[in-house]
């Protein structure tokens, strides 16, 4: 692979960022509430689950009485 100097790799970029296709800010918005959202539901989630294997655990071994 033949190596570049330094002014063609910065002018290589700089057209690779060009073809870059930046999101908008309200894009960028709704992404950021899906992903808040979807955290959420997973704390949910998650936080049910372990209810329900402590609870499991806890009548299987009889621990807390």
């Amino acid at each position: 692979m033949a190596k570049t100097n330094p002014i063609e790799f910065l002018q290589e970029v700089g057209a690779e960022t060009a073809k870059v296709v930046w999101p908008t800010r309200r894009e960028t918005a709704i992404t950021t509430i899906m992903v808040f959202v979807f955290v959420f539901l997973a704390c949910v989630f998650f936080f049910l689950a372990d209810m329900v294997l402590r609870t499991a655990v806890t009548m299987i071994l009889g621990f807390g009485q």
